[in-house]
């Protein structure tokens, strides 16, 4: 099957500046797809080929490749040959416009003006054969039309993005469709003006948010990009998009939860949406303790049922009157998720995606995995960086509309929780590994957590040579937000103080002191919240943290007659750690906090109240003081 171009009647109907309409009217060819199974014959060079190379002449250098596309029985695999363009560059986001930013700006970075590289950018896709993609950024209610300008060739980046942002088909394009977004894509641009790395510009005008992408792995444009644009629109509108999975938990016993779990890139969003990985006996291993070797399980029991809502983007509206809900309300802000799926290293780990993934009921769009034309993509099979390094950052897109029992439309949240990549604590070594399976916060700690986000250890989905803890920036969405952190931390805070009766709680994932435990924390302590419901806490199972940033500790817990033991709920008490290595790992974790924090007090539009927390917490407040403040 060949596409052929679309009639310029169809793309003239919609209404465009006039810059992007001249732009179309130069281009040799023009395709708008009207579905999935077009979308995959133009990323395969529409021809019937089986295999297809993404290739562009660039001046200096000659033809360079930048993807190789395989035809597979269950979808469309992507590689690249660069082992760097598998994951995200934390730094690809620069500013082309003047209005007020903390990020930066174009001109800072180019010793080349904005406008000029505009107009270059433009010229180049004046000369490729185009294809074009409508699609909705968020929803109809917190959104906008959208389009992708793209070079035909690299039609598997427009795949990727339909599978996210969800595609509008040519026969549903209305008349006069409108963008306030659009994204052009111009990957030659890597290699003539930014030195091979990852860069994505974004021009925020009046009517219309322009990101420019100069490289072809979607996440810091297709995905984050447009992220940016939600919470461009949020700022200026008054609600936000949060950065978490959001998850329906029903026990056993037929109560149900629903759990909103933030945190920065790696900090266990879709892994929120799982079910607990099992033993072969059914057992759950709790963790396996590093010096020791010892491993410590939990006997298998009857778990809760999962009923997912958001994977990532979390729309969050704001009811008017303000005061008609007082939980928060989220909807998914995608129409795909981007899964990575680096902790499936072989059959059988996780059987609900494997299903999904092995023999779906339509094709889907891989990253990073090794394939083969015409044989099935195997999501363990990830891409190797070098000989025996396999890359961190394997993907598959899944269609929300293929993911079971999933949930449509908004939901309250109960719970909002925040998630942390801990190293190993030991007296040896001591480091911020310090949490237990659970921690519960005040929202004005809570408020703080959002400010900070620390990245945490050991992350897989972005590139990032430096060690140690680094901070995602304000709700842990800053590294995609184009406006000021500021502005994102006031909303933060009224978002807050307009949904008393959500709850806050930290959790840890991949150490507990000096045990590995993955992600089980976080699984234990959904089946635990779950458990509960909407009970309080008495005050004789909670106790102030040692470190006053964990809120409070649990004194017990216990999940289906199962007890978690004391050094899983207070890592000083694990023998390998102790009460001087904890108190050396929460200096380290305060004196990343007071370091993140000092550049809210400078701004002068800080919300007051939220000046009084940051002060608390640089006056060695305690939970109760935290409390007392919201």
């Amino acid at each position: 099957m060949v596409i052929q171009p679309t009639t310029q009647s169809k793309w003239q109907a919609m209404q465009l500046d006039e810059e992007l309409a001249e732009l179309l009217n130069a281009a040799p060819s023009i395709t708008i797809p009207e579905s999935k199974e077009d979308l995959i014959e133009l990323s395969l060079g529409n021809t019937g080929a089986d295999s297809f190379e993404v290739k562009y002449d660039v001046p200096g250098k000659g033809e360079v490749a930048e993807a190789l596309v395989h035809r597979v029985k269950n979808g469309v695999a992507v590689n690249y040959p660069d082992p760097y363009m598998r994951r995200r560059d934390p730094e690809s986001m620069i500013i082309g416009d003047d209005n007020p930013t903390d990020k930066t700006h174009f001109s800072e970075r180019f010793n080349h003006s904005f406008e000029n590289f505009k107009a270059d950018v433009f010229t180049w896709l004046k000369g490729q054969d185009l294809i074009l993609l409508p699609f909705i950024s968020g929803d109809k209610a917190l959104g906008c039309e959208s389009l992708l300008v793209a070079p035909a060739n690299a039609s598997f980046f427009a795949a990727a993005l339909a599978e996210i942002q969800g595609m509008v088909p040519l026969s549903k394009v209305r008349e006069g469709f409108s963008p306030r977004a659009t994204i052009y894509l111009a990957p030659v641009f890597r290699h003539t003006m930014c030195e091979g790395r990852q860069v994505v510009v974004h021009n925020r005008e009046q009517d219309n948010h322009e990101i420019f992408s100069l490289n072809l792995y979607p996440g810091p444009s297709a995905k984050k990009g447009i992220y940016g644009v939600l919470l461009s629109i949020g700022e200026k509108e008054g609600w936000l998009t949060a950065h978490g999975s959001t998850v329906q938990v029903t026990t056993p016993y037929d109560n149900e939860l629903t759990i909103l779990h933030e945190g920065a890139s790696g900090g266990g969003k879709s892994e929120m949406l799982q079910y607990p990985h099992r033993e072969p006996d059914g057992r759950l291993l709790l963790g396996r303790n590093l010096i020791t070797e010892k491993k410590r399980y939990i006997p298998a029991f009857q778990g809760c049922s999962l009923k997912p809502v958001t994977d990532d983007m979390a729309l969050c509206h704001t009811p008017e009157p303000k005061d008609l809900y007082e939980k928060l309300v989220v909807k998914d802000a995608e129409k795909g998720w981007f899964v990575r799926v680096d902790h499936i290293t072989g059959y059988g780990v996780d059987p609900n995606v494997e299903v999904l993934c092995t023999n779906p009921n339509e094709p889907l769009v891989f990253l990073n995995i090794y394939s083969v034309p015409q044989a099935t993509c195997l999501i363990w099979e990830h891409t190797e960086d070098e000989p025996g390094k396999p890359c961190p950052n394997p993907r598959v897109i899944l269609p929300r509309r293929i993911v079971p029992d999933i949930v449509d439309g908004t939901v309250e949240v109960d719970v909002r929780s925040f998630g942390v990549r801990t190293p190993p604590c030991t007296k040896e070594n001591p480091t911020y590994g310090i949490f237990g399976v659970l921690h519960l916060t005040p929202p004005a700690l809570a408020w703080l957590w959002r400010l900070v986000s620390p990245r945490g250890h050991g992350n897989p989905s972005i590139s990032d040579t430096g060690g140690g803890m680094k901070s995602e920036g304000v709700g842990s969405y800053w590294p995609f937000a184009t406006g000021r952190q500021v502005d994102q931390a006031n909303l933060l805070l009224k978002q807050l103080q307009y949904t008393p009766r959500t709850r806050y709680v930290v959790i840890p994932n991949q150490h507990i002191g000096a045990w590995k435990v993955g992600f089980m924390p976080q699984w234990i302590a959904r089946e635990y919240l779950a458990r509960r419901g909407s009970a309080k806490f008495k005050p004789e199972q909670l106790s102030e943290a040692r470190c006053p940033l964990l809120g409070y500790e649990l004194n017990n817990m216990q999940v289906e007659g199962v007890t978690i033991t004391q050094e899983f709920l207070k890592v000083y008490k694990q023998d390998e750690v102790g009460e001087e290595a904890y108190d050396a790992g929460a200096k380290i974790l305060t004196d990343f906090f007071a370091n993140q924090l000092d550049s809210y007090l400078k701004e002068s539009d800080l919300d007051p109240l939220g000046r009084k927390i940051i002060e608390c917490f640089k006056d060695g407040g305690s939970v109760v003081d935290y409390e007392q403040l919201m």
